[in-house]
């Protein structure tokens, strides 16, 4: 389904007292950035237009003060999203390939899992993708997913939640909006599901700006020209050396303080791991026809609701271990501060084959396992690490996990720290 769209100054981050510097404070979590890298989207730098606009001198405080007062809610556009996490390819395709097999099941039985946003999700994890996205304050938002032989769209408006996949046409309906009891900022997708609400800059820098803290170092670094519009550079980078992240730039609007361009670039330099930006973008109210979605003719109509029930009952869990993984409501726990904060889940018994297996399934395995993850050692015992260009996971043979955006040795040092 397709719709129409509107075709240096540096300074230290300061953790002063002053009215200013306490309203800019308030975005101190950083553990919600390595949870964007690790669980969300990865988007490379390729939408600052040419050029360094020549814009009044303000400083980081400011300038984080001005996104947090922006109030646009009305907007329509383009995003190009872009993902470099250096994932492993997998058998039968690349890392994206688990979420495409869902989504095929989805379309052959009808059940609604291609229109599923958690299917999408995990597309939007690796290569490129186009998004249109549109909103007129917090009960309606549009967010299209733009491939070469299909579409997939999510269209909230008021107490109306469609997701619409074109390739199986299959459509999904839902009342039960959570998102319903909030507001929308900046023009996101607050109202949209969880699975796809960090999918434009807006999101994503409200998430990086959270991870100001003692161990971050703010500055303005230049400016420059972002969907035809005039933008100061936003500079973050961890202070603390087990980080993965090198730095994080955001494309702040001039005139409104709207994030318009995400870039997430690891440590270890190369491409971009997670960047999103506007190609093109307009601040004004989109027609009301772009809110509105009737399922085609043919189309498969699932009830969201009903799907969402059954899930939460654990009946689409595929196995007796899934179901009890997803009855463990303490979740992982977190440990360490800041930009090396790591999640660990604590596991039960034997974890992955052993190496000294021989011959049959447990030996394959072990071989599979040890082509795209490094064997670790300790005073915690043995395992094995596996790694993208911003996450890290240490995985013991006793089957607790620990996982951040963290170096390698920073895992290990968290497993001997708990044994």
């Amino acid at each position: 389904m397709s719709w129409n769209e509107p075709t240096q100054v540096t300074g230290e981050w300061d953790e002063g007292h002053s009215p200013r510097r306490r309203k800019a404070a308030r975005y101190a979590v950083p553990v919600a950035v390595a949870g964007v890298a690790a669980a969300t989207i990865g988007l490379v730098p390729a939408f600052a237009g040419s050029g360094s606009p020549d814009l009044p001198k303000i400083s980081a405080q400011d300038l984080i003060a001005k996104v947090a007062k922006s109030d646009v809610q009305q907007l329509s556009g383009t995003v190009r999203v872009t993902t470099d996490l250096g994932l492993p390819s997998l058998p039968g395709g690349a890392a994206g390939g688990f979420a495409g097999g869902q989504a095929g099941a989805g379309g052959k039985g009808g059940d609604g899992a291609s229109a599923a946003p958690q299917s999408k999700l995990m597309e939007l994890a690796s290569g490129s993708h186009t998004l249109r996205v549109a909103a007129d304050g917090p009960e309606k938002q549009r967010v299209s997913i733009v491939d070469k032989a299909a579409e997939y769209s999510l269209v909230h408006n008021g107490n109306e939640l469609w997701a619409y996949d074109s390739g199986s046409n299959t459509a999904l309906h839902s009342t039960d909006l959570d998102a319903q009891k909030h507001g929308s900022r900046h023009g996101s997708a607050e109202g949209l599901p969880k699975d796809l609400k960090n999918a434009t800059p807006q999101d994503l820098a409200q998430q990086a700006l959270k991870a100001a803290g003692d161990t971050t170092s703010v500055t303005v670094d230049g400016t420059a020209k972002v969907a035809g519009r005039d933008a100061y550079q936003l500079l973050i980078k961890p202070k603390q050396a087990a980080s993965t992240v090198g730095s994080i730039r955001v494309a702040v609007d001039a005139e409104n303080g709207v994030p318009l361009k995400f870039t997430l670039t690891p440590k270890s330099g190369g491409a971009a791991a997670v960047d999103v930006g506007y190609t093109n973008v307009e601040f004004a109210k989109p027609a009301a026809s772009t809110f509105s979605f009737t399922p085609p003719k043919g189309a498969k109509v699932v009830d969201g609701d009903k799907v969402e029930a059954q899930r939460k009952h654990g009946k689409d869990l595929p196995s007796e271990g899934a179901r009890d993984f997803a009855k463990d409501k303490g979740g992982p726990n977190v440990i360490g501060k800041g930009w090396t904060s790591i999640a660990t889940i604590k596991g039960e018994g034997s974890g992955m084959p052993s190496g000294k297996e021989q011959g049959g399934a447990g030996g394959d395995a072990a071989t599979f396992l040890d082509s795209i993850g490094e064997k670790a050692h300790g005073s915690f015992g043995s395992g094995r690490i596996f790694s993208t260009r911003l996450v890290n996971a240490l995985i013991t043979d006793k089957g607790t996990v620990y996982v951040g955006a963290v170096d390698k040795q920073a895992l290990i040092d968290a497993a001997n720290a708990a044994k």
